[in-house]
């Protein structure tokens, strides 16, 4: 028996007045859409379809699923049927049937609903209590068993008074839903195919439709408008630094600090106000992070410290420590023990262990030995109008405040620059330079 499962994404979102198709949009660092198939796959569903229009359709191999182009919209019981009739069908089957603008919805709520859908039960359906009044499709019950579905816009004026809501995730035997979904009209007052009167044919079929109630109804309502969607972000934000300090980080304020799913921060580690995390970023344990500090695609080693800067692409190994107001970027390597001061820019560099640049300094293309200390205001001028050139700084070298080095250029072991110092030519080991252009120095 396969489980199998039909996401429905195809809606323009016209009310988050965007280009973008609404499943597209981000929720802490992933499209919304993303959310819902992790959870999907999550439930032990591997076979995924996802009903999309034209603009999702060309971006489905991100998301694992096989697309399925739903050209005309003509409601969520077409959508399926759309689906269904490019699904290869097995009678025995279950499908799960989930909405891509509902992620906030979890693995385990997806669970539930596959496992009401057992033998004795053709269709589970999870439903939700709300506060009236609601736009939401009513669930009509006929001692306590439920019969029927009624959207607002169809629904009487006793109806409306019901609480119990549909919250649009259904799981289905595969045999009943194709015989159901055959059998719907579009005679309501959208004139659409709703796979909400699937309920009631199934019901005066004799088959049970069993409900799976969910306590919290905000977990299960969709996303419309961009204010829905700060409030799922302000959720699931919620959702992934309470998983983070359940595993022994500390979080000194959730509210301010911004994370995204799929990172990993090791045990001991705090993370200060105002700082955001994403993009597969790797944490080290007993880490000092923030605050005012944003890491993107960051892998950081041991008892790293990043105070009010910025980690972009780049790696920092055990004990370094960055900032205030540094940043280090596009493919930057440091060592252990590196020492990244205030307003130091570090760009496609190497730096080894022990490695200083404490002040107002920029360091592009280059690569910088162990024990090396690069003075105030140092600059490498990497970039020759043309392209960019590379700087090689030996080991246990002293570079002066102010030096400014014209690559391509090499340094060798020991030397030293002077204060003020415009170097244009390779300076040999233990060499002492100063001046410009610099030259060298006599020996002592």
């Amino acid at each position: 028996m396969s489980i199998r499962a039909i996401v429905l994404a195809a809606g323009k979102g016209t009310r988050m007045k965007s280009d973008t198709a609404k499943v597209l949009h981000d929720v802490c660092g992933r499209p919304m859409l993303w959310y819902v198939l992790h959870a999907v796959r999550a439930a032990g569903v591997t076979e995924m379809y996802v009903v999309t229009n034209a603009e999702l359709q060309a971006r489905m191999d991100e998301f694992g699923a096989t697309g399925i182009l739903q050209e005309e919209q003509l409601g969520t019981g077409h959508a399926v049927r759309t689906a269904l009739d490019a699904m290869k069908p097995d009678e025995s089957g279950r499908v799960l049937i989930a909405c891509g603008d509902m992620p906030l919805v979890d693995a385990g709520l997806f669970s539930a609903v596959l496992a009401a859908a057992d033998g004795n039960s053709a269709m589970a359906l999870v439903t939700a209590r709300v506060s009236l009044p609601s736009n939401f499709g009513r669930i009509v019950r006929r001692d306590g068993s439920v019969e029927r579905i009624v959207e607002t816009r169809d629904a009487s004026a006793s109806e409306l008074q019901i609480d119990e809501v549909n919250a649009g995730i259904y799981a289905f035997d595969e045999a009943a839903l194709r015989d159901a979904v055959g059998r719907l009209r579009n005679d309501n007052a959208q004139k659409e195919y709703y796979l909400t009167d699937t309920v009631a044919d199934l019901v005066r079929s004799g088959k049970r439709v069993a409900p799976v109630e969910i306590s919290n109804p905000a977990h299960v309502i969709g996303i419309n408008d961009r204010a829905d969607l700060a409030l799922a972000r302000r959720e699931m934000n919620i959702r992934l630094c309470a998983q983070h300090m359940r595993d022994g980080v500390t979080i000194v304020n959730p509210l301010s600090t911004s994370l995204e799913p799929e990172l990993k921060i090791g045990r001991d580690t705090v993370i200060y106000p105002n700082t955001s995390i994403g993009r597969l970023s790797e944490i080290g344990e007993r880490c000092a992070i923030g605050p005012n500090s944003h890491l993107s695609n960051a892998r950081l080693g041991d008892e790293v410290t990043v105070n009010e800067s910025s980690v972009f692409d780049s790696r920092a190994g055990d004990r370094t420590s960055i900032g205030p107001y540094a940043r280090i970027r596009d493919d930057s390597q440091l060592a252990q023990d590196v020492r990244i001061g205030n307003f130091v820019e570090v760009k496609n560099s190497k730096l080894a262990r022990g490695v200083k640049a404490s002040h107002l300094t920029y360091l592009g293309d280059a690569e910088i030995g162990e024990e090396t200390n690069i003075g105030a205001g140092t600059i490498t001028c990497n970039y020759d109008g043309k392209r960019k050139n590379k700087t090689v700084i030996g080991r246990d070298v002293m570079i002066g405040s102010n030096t400014s080095l014209i690559a391509p250029i090499t340094i060798g072991d020991g030397a030293l620059t002077g204060a003020g110092s415009v170097v244009t030519k390779d300076v040999p080991a233990g060499q002492r330079v100063a001046g410009n252009p610099a030259k060298p120095l006599p020996n002592k």
